[in-house]
């Protein structure tokens, strides 16, 4: 090649300034797309950058030599428009990309760094081109007016990776592309390999605690629904609802700590062993200190629970109360109280323990139907009445208000 056929450096480093607040602003439309469209637990953060003219003709004249001697238009490169999409969790990555499958035109996807071996130092990282929606192009008008159509190859490269996946990337870009990095430091090369492990091992380990939380969350959300199944069996006799049973769930991963035997007391209650979950739970405060206070409330309230479902009512109310001694804010374990009460027909304290529940948490839909259900006990209509919309306007069902409403109705029309 002649140097005549080459165009002047300056002249494409101008051409290509030229498209920068341009290329910014495409990503910025596609990012507010993403953070739009995903939906993920811990939501992403983003990052985004047009490439460096250096790097852009470096790479231009490694690859697309010929195209650049023909011409000085914009030449299109994979990783010209770059979004780093960053997540929180390993799971995220991967729901992540399905999502953007679905919002995008995609091009090609690649896992970056899965080619290489263990003892090497690079980090994965999941690599998506997708086509640039026609949406996300600025107009050519005003200060982009006289730019050139962008080709319809360009694409936008987002960098799907872990907040560790991405401190790394970052370290390793300063250490390793932009000095003179020898391949045969074997020591260096073995701290590098030792710190790629050690940051794999904690983003799996954030992962397997994240998963223990999620299944000790699900089987404590499943004790509280089965609870208010029973309260509703006892107190309305609905007896067919008492034959309803939570689905087999997963084991723990976690072997021999406090939160193995909460996780194991919940999932044996659920299954309804009580004597057993009774028996782990009692272990756990056996095995907590006397200034363990957040532990020994929530140990408290599930055996509270367990006793509750065998129906021993007063060991059920000495727990709850003794829970309520090391966290007076459990709005829940107030009402749970006031269920005990109610069943005991014991109604103004009932709904003592309820209003004490809703002054902590106005919002719970149950707790305004139990009070209207005790309030209507005692006889106090217009109050039960008030409870009951607030009931069923915070989405209680229609079909579990119609008997109170139905007798509610009945009262105001003989009092009429």
């Amino acid at each position: 090649m002649s140097n005549n056929n080459i165009p002047s450096k300056e002249l494409i480093k101008s051409n290509y300034e030229s498209y920068s607040d341009y290329f910014a602003e495409i990503m910025a439309n596609i990012v507010h797309i993403l953070q739009s469209e995903i939906k993920l637990m811990a939501q992403p953060t983003y990052k985004y950058r047009v490439k460096s003219f250096n790097s852009y003709y470096k790479k231009v004249l490694r690859l697309k030599s010929k195209e650049l001697s023909e011409s000085v238009k914009m030449i299109p490169l994979t990783d010209m428009l770059g979004i780093r999409m960053i997540c929180a969790f390993l799971e995220d990555i991967n729901l992540g990309l399905e999502q953007i499958k679905n919002i995008f035109e995609i091009k090609e996807v690649e896992v970056k760094g899965a080619e290489k071996k263990f003892s090497e130092f690079g980090y994965e990282s999941i690599h998506v081109l997708i086509k640039i929606p026609e949406s996300c192009k600025p107009e050519l008008t005003g200060k982009y007016e006289g730019l050139t159509p962008i080709s319809e190859d360009t694409v936008c490269e987002i960098q799907i990776r872990t907040i560790l996946q991405d401190a790394w990337a970052e370290v390793e870009h300063e250490l390793i592309y932009k000095t003179e990095f020898n391949p045969f430091d074997i020591p260096l090369r073995r701290k590098l390999a030792s710190l790629n492990a050690s940051l794999t091992l904690a983003d799996i380990t954030f992962q397997e605690i994240r998963d223990y939380q999620k299944k000790l969350q699900k089987e404590i959300e499943d004790r509280r629904k089965s609870f208010y199944l029973m309260a509703d069996d006892l107190l309305d006799e609905k007896s067919e609802k008492a034959e309803q049973k939570p689905a087999s769930r997963v084991t723990p991963f976690v072997q021999g700590t406090i939160d193995d035997l909460l996780l194991h007391a919940i999932h044996e209650h659920n299954q309804g062993n009580l004597e057993e979950a009774v028996e782990t739970y009692t272990k756990i405060l056996e095995a907590v200190g006397p200034n363990e206070k957040n532990i020994i409330a929530v140990i408290r309230k599930h055996r509270g629970m367990a006793y509750f479902s065998m129906n021993k009512f007063d060991e059920a109310l000495n727990d709850f109360n003794v829970s309520l001694e090391f966290d007076p804010k459990a709005y829940r374990t107030y009402y749970y109280i006031g269920i005990v009460y109610s069943i005991k027909k014991n109604y103004e304290t009932a709904i003592e323990n309820f209003t004490k529940s809703l002054e902590l948490n106005q919002f719970q839909a149950h707790t305004h139907f139990r009070r209207a259900t005790a309030y209507y006990e005692i006889q106090e209509y217009e109050k039960s009445m008030s409870d009951l919309n607030s009931a069923i306007n915070l989405g209680m069902e229609q079909s579990e208000c119609k008997s109170l409403q139905e007798k509610l109705v009945k009262k105001f029309g003989l009092n009429m």
